[in-house]
């Protein structure tokens, strides 16, 4: 890193594009046109959710892996093979993500929502939104991350190799803790429906987004591919989640309307989920000496949620209309602001940690 970067955070401006500095506000908006359409316009909902297969609604399908794809051509997975330089961070990121996230969620969604809001949430309708909030207890930032990373004066290759592995991992151990904490909350979630969502939303868009980004980089080289191909790609994501929201909305109209009060409730878990995993992992890093440059986004790596998949997996397990997907909704609600209070916290206690930039392993580079 060079001596201006030492002594400048950068920006938000800097870091983040229109859509990620705003997007509790697109998302606001969206609440609002999905509403609107729900309640004037119900013809365009019901009609898109008669293109069903198999229970899966292909629009909506259509529009996840449009979220999804761009993210998975990030990944450069022969990152992964300058793990040993480094193990500590690695370390922290995996067990916290896998280990304690999950299992956190739950409990602390399962007190408020279930206990504390018992007299202001139905039971069955607390149900739904405890299974939303397991969706995104068990799965971990993936893009958004790097945006974090570099408002905290990340080690970016570093940072790589976390999503990369937390990616890997996510293949195999999201599908069985989804269904052992469903279980836990007596939701009854069939096997082979968690199986298809994982192969929807997670197997076909990483293999495509593997082989889409080594037959781009070797036709047109790794410049070409993240500054041209990449930059292309870029409105995908936000258009193809803007929209979901909007018919997703369109579907929660009702409930949102007879309960505006459910989606504070529901914030109130998700918040301080956050703040908790993000002081596990970011005081583990201190504790361990872990250079801040690895700290740091190894911690916002568990505090944030891969949020695009758990909403597509919401839909795919509970539909369009249930609570589960509500609850999702609300935690991309409440990301942004509450990752950009994390980014200030580490910004700002950036001296309790050692200074030694990590070297970046030389496999991360394309």
């Amino acid at each position: 890193m060079t001596t201006h970067q030492e002594s400048q955070s950068p920006s938000t401006a800097e870091g983040m594009g229109l859509f990620e500095r705003f997007l509790s506000v697109w998302v606001a908006l969206a609440i609002v046109v999905g509403v609107l359409l729900g309640q004037y316009a119900p013809a365009i909902p019901e009609a898109l959710s008669r293109f069903e297969y198999a229970q899966v609604s292909i629009p909506v399908a259509i529009l996840i892996w449009a979220m999804i794809f761009p993210m998975m051509l990030q990944i450069d997975f022969t990152s992964i093979l300058g793990v040993r330089r480094q193990p500590k961070g690695l370390i922290i990121t995996t067990t916290v993500n896998w280990l304690i996230k999950p299992f956190s969620m739950f409990a602390i969604a399962w007190f408020f929502l279930t206990v504390v809001f018992a007299p202001l949430i139905p039971a069955d309708r607390a149900s739904e939104y405890l299974a939303g909030a397991i969706l995104l207890g068990a799965a971990p930032c993936t893009a958004m991350v790097f945006v974090w990373s570099y408002l905290t004066r990340g080690d970016a290759a570093y940072t790589l190799v976390q999503v990369a592995l937390n990616d890997l991992i996510m293949l195999f151990a999201f599908a069985p803790i989804v269904v052992f904490l469903l279980g836990v909350s007596n939701i009854q979630v069939p096997w082979d429906t968690v199986i298809l969502s994982v192969v929807l939303y997670i197997v076909i868009p990483l293999g495509a987004g593997y082989l889409t980004r080594r037959a781009v980089i070797k036709r047109r080289g790794i410049e070409w591919f993240d500054n041209v191909f990449m930059k292309r790609l870029a409105p995908v994501t936000p258009i193809g989640l803007i929209i979901t929201l909007m018919l997703l909305f369109a579907f929660q109209g009702d409930v949102i309307i007879a309960n505006p009060l459910h989606i504070v409730l529901i914030a109130i878990p998700l918040i301080i989920q956050t703040f908790l995993i993000f002081f596990i992992a970011y005081g583990w890093a201190k504790a361990w000496k872990v250079p801040h440059n690895v700290a740091a986004p190894g911690a916002m790596i568990g505090a944030s949620n891969f949020f695009e998949l758990a909403v597509a997996a919401a839909i795919a397990l509970f539909g369009l209309q249930s609570g589960a997907a509500l609850a999702t909704v609300v935690g991309v609600l409440v990301e942004v602001p509450l990752m950009l209070a994390l980014v200030r916290i580490a910004n700002k206690t950036r001296h309790h940690f050692p200074t030694a930039d990590v070297q970046a392993p030389a496999e991360a580079k394309s």
